[in-house]
């Protein structure tokens, strides 16, 4: 029954004044990353702590008073309150990486923005590693003192919590969220009044409200729609994480670029620099050139764009065009028809924008061409990567060679403090000190692991071992106490998995060329593996398809199917409704984690690297992050890089690698015990993955290199181009456009070269050109020697470009350039000249449309 007239109020928890801190802690995640402080909410009351689900919000509000009370007058309870606290405080006082570094940087502030953000399993609106990738980049931004604010959406649902039928087949549950008793809290104006801002749809406007999460020293702000005044399809806008059709994606990428950025700027937080996580929040470079052409009607497009420009960075995830938000244009045009004139631009202006290629009418909208387009700094997430988004963004710089397509990459890396285990952390405190956490990306700290008695890595890696097991019996007999199983069926829950076998991990979004089923190609030799009673080995895997995605949904019945069988199922277990608190366990407690991608669709991946923070050796197909992380001694690799045009032939060729691997290093090194049971050889690869792998795959690498490499320059080329009303960013637009005017007309006349073409080693050839500038200046335009040894194909393998100089006009409009290039070794060598622009305030030389060759 709906009442109609109902009045709220809300309950707060009554905790002692001497438990007060706990209460400010509890509503920070502050505490996730810092075992001390989530200690402090366990010991409350254990149970209750698991079944709350880690939240201490909720944990306060559900205990009695009478439990408070009694630790309230806990000396050591107290104690240990007042040591939290104390550090939970210091961290708002204590100058941090960037203070340190730019002490007098009061002028960066960036924006972060994404559509899922993966901080603990008590705020579940991620749906997988994008999401995690996000909510680590917040909790580094915190510890390194970035002046950085996070934006996304509040999903009122969430991501669907996954529980299996009697068949195996993957079901969706979508229950509430309750932010009342979550660690977030509206936003508000200084006078009390919550923070709301408005968009338009194509039918009415939508409002939305603002949360606010802390986490760390970081504001991360959520939108939400959920609101009486707007209607029951607009509620659903921040309903569900990637729920919906394509026309809720947009609707849902409108509230996130352009409301996030109206919400920010209604708060009075006037970033420098907009971080574009993938391609989700891409309207918002829009919207600040509508803000922009607001504030200074009398410019056109083009001018304040330049500005916004400088200011955005955009990072791409997806390897494949298929994994892109792309829009149909009718859609797009139903959607912004009255907004684009707020642009200066027509229909054709606007969807051009979105389009790879600009001439095709029927192209979709792609929102990653879109952020692109609008954005001075892109990246990847990998090398690998890099090199695959330089050639499949290629159609956008013509003419440009691939290897020199303006997307750089910043390998992802994982926060350590968030994935380590209790266990390891205690040891690395021991015998490196607590150095190691204050800047994990210290190699000479972690050289130190090496110092650590090999039966005390071992030991701590063990419990966590044990830990695994313990709780994946208990969240195997839950599921099936849930699906009606059987007495049998419980009593095999209780005895699956042993403590002391050597455990496999898989867990991951499923899908379907992350290939989860590759290890069940061969059966028979898969189930002789299992069925070792000398060198036992056990599987445990967990993870989600995408409600739509049936491909994902069959591979994980195949898995529940095959881990039915009497004589393997306590050696081969799936674990229902993977999130957070899950991948902990499994990273923490397995010994060797299992990647299976079909190279090179893995952008980068960062569940091994979580793993190897917990002196996990990872087992995986050389993909994203493994080509650059791999190493004989700190982990197996799958196969040798190589790509396949025969997906069934590549499956195969790897299925029996694997088996290999398994068969030959990877059973027989983790059973190589001597009489004190201690596998010598695993530990010191163990050793070897923390002290090679940790100190580099972290976020605190990861954040530093996106502020020294993408934040701190783009912040200084937007304040520049801001200074005086735009007047640089309007010079910039008009400059372009004068080149565009006259390129045409720009050509290499003639070309000399000393010698006679054969030279040696260590000599050097003097080039000299005749350059038509068609009306330019010389210092407008960079002539280039575009040179290299050659391979087979007439292909210059590696090449270097040098700046010829201008010597002197030898007719009107024509000047003489005059450059060398070394011959470094033996060999057929090629070389061409190139025009580029050479404008002073350009990010790259790179403009599209804008290159000669010659």
């Amino acid at each position: 029954m709906q009442i109609p007239t109902l009045r709220t109020i809300q309950v707060f928890p009554d905790v002692p004044k001497s438990l007060q801190p706990l209460s400010e802690i509890a509503n920070n995640l502050w505490w996730v990353w810092n075992h001390d402080a989530a200690e402090l909410f366990r010991r409350l009351d254990r149970d209750l702590w698991e079944r709350v689900k880690h939240n201490p919000v909720k944990l306060l509000g559900r205990l009695p008073q009478e439990r408070l009370a009694e630790f309230a007058a806990d000396p050591g309870y107290l104690a240990q309150v007042e040591r939290v606290y104390a550090s939970f405080k210091s961290q708002f006082t204590t100058p941090a990486w960037f203070q340190k570094n730019f002490p007098q940087d009061n002028t960066t502030q960036i924006a972060y923005f994404s559509a899922e953000f993966g901080l603990h399993e008590s705020l579940p609106i991620y749906s997988g590693g994008l999401g995690v990738l996000a909510g680590d980049h917040l909790k580094s931004a915190s510890e390194l003192g970035l002046p950085l604010i996070g934006v996304g959406l509040f999903y009122r649902q969430g991501y669907f919590q996954q529980y299996l039928s009697a068949d195996g087949w993957q079901q969706e549950a979508y229950p509430d969220l309750d932010p009342y008793n979550m660690a977030i809290e509206l936003a508000r104006f200084t006078d009390g009044t919550p923070v709301k801002v408005r968009v338009d749809m194509p039918e009415n406007a939508v409002f939305a409200q603002v949360w606010r999460v802390n986490v760390g020293r970081i504001p991360l702000y959520l939108m939400d729609t959920n609101l009486p005044e707007n209607s029951p399809q607009d509620r659903e806008i921040t309903g569900r994480l990637y729920g919906g059709g394509t026309e809720m994606r947009i609707r849902q990428e409108i509230v996130l670029g352009i409301g996030g950025l109206r919400a920010l700027h209604a708060m009075g937080i006037l970033p420098t620099v907009f971080h574009m996580n993938e391609g989700h929040s891409a309207f918002l470079a829009l919207e600040r050139v509508r803000e922009l052409l607001e504030k200074y009607p009398q410019y056109s497009f083009d001018e304040v764009r330049q500005f916004v420009m400088a200011g955005n960075v955009f990072t791409t995830h997806t390897p494949v065009p298929a994994g892109i938000d792309m829009f149909p244009p009718e859609l797009v045009t139903r959607f912004f028809r009255s907004y684009w004139p707020s642009l200066k631009l027509d229909e054709e202006g606007f969807l051009a924008l979105g389009r790879e290629d600009v001439t095709n009418k029927k192209q979709g909208f792609s929102m990653a061409v879109l952020a692109i387009r609008l954005a001075d700094q892109c990246n990847a997430v990998s090398k690998l990567h890099g090199e695959v988004s330089r050639d499949m963004w290629h159609s956008i710089w013509p003419n440009v060679p691939v290897p020199e397509v303006p997307i750089q990459h910043v390998t992802n890396g994982i926060h350590v403090r968030t994935w380590i285990s209790p266990d390891i952390a205690f040891t690395l405190d021991r015998y490196l000190g607590d150095a190691w956490m204050a800047d994990p990306t210290d190699t000479d700290v972690w050289a130190d692991v090496d110092n650590i008695p090999d039966e005390e890595l071992w030991r701590a890696h063990e419990r966590c071992r044990e830990k695994l097991v313990v709780h994946a019996r208990k969240l195997l007999r839950d599921q099936l106490q849930h699906r009606g199983g059987t007495y049998d069926e419980l009593s095999v829950a209780d005895s699956v998995l042993d403590p002391e076998a050597l455990t496999i991990g898989f867990a991951r979004r499923f899908a379907t060329y992350k290939r989860a089923t590759l290890l069940m190609r061969d059966r028979d030799r898969l189930r002789a593996l299992l069925m070792n009673t000398q060198k036992p080995i056990q599987f445990v895997f967990a993870g989600k398809a995408h409600p739509a995605d049936q491909g994902g949904k069959e591979l994980i019945r195949q898995i529940v199917d095959f881990a039915r069988d009497p004589a393997i199922r306590r050696r081969f277990v799936f674990i229902e409704n993977y999130d957070m608190s899950i991948a902990r366990t499994l990273v923490q407690g397995v010994d060797v984690w299992l990647n299976t991608p079909r190279r090179p669709y893995e952008a980068s991946g960062t569940s091994g690297m979580k793993a190897a923070a917990n002196a996990v050796l990872n087992c995986s197909i050389l993909d994203g992050w493994w080509v650059e992380g791999y190493d004989p001694n700190v982990g197996f690799a799958i196969g040798r890089g190589e790509q396949y045009h025969d997906a069934d032939y590549q499956d195969h060729v790897e299925g029996q690698s694997l088996y290999d691997l398994l068969e030959r290093q990877i059973v027989p090194t983790f059973y190589d015990r001597g009489i004190d049971n201690i596998p010598r050889e695993w530990v010191r690869r163990m050793k070897q993955c923390l002290r090679r792998l940790a100190p580099v795959f972290n976020t605190n690498r990861m954040v530093a290199q996106y502020c020294t490499a993408l934040y701190k320059p783009a912040s200084g080329r937007a304040v520049n181009l801001e200074a005086d009303a735009l007047k640089r960013s309007l010079k910039l637009a008009h400059d372009k456009e004068h080149l565009r005017h006259q390129w045409p007309g720009v050509k290499v006349v003639a070309v000399n070269q000393s010698g006679n073409g054969h030279f040696k080693v260590g000599e050097q050839v003097t080039v000299e050109a005749i350059i038509e500038l068609n009306g330019l200046s010389p210092e407008s335009l960079r002539v280039q020697l575009f040179s290299g040894p050659m391979n087979t194909d007439g292909r210059i393998e590696v090449a270097s470009a040098l700046d010829m100089q201008p010597l002197r006009e030898v007719a009107p409009g024509r000047h003489l350039y005059k450059g060398a290039m070394d011959c470094k070794r033996s060999g057929r060598y090629g070389f061409a000249l190139r025009l580029l622009p050479g404008l002073t305030d350009l990010a790259t030389p790179y403009e599209p449309g804008l290159i000669t060759w010659g």
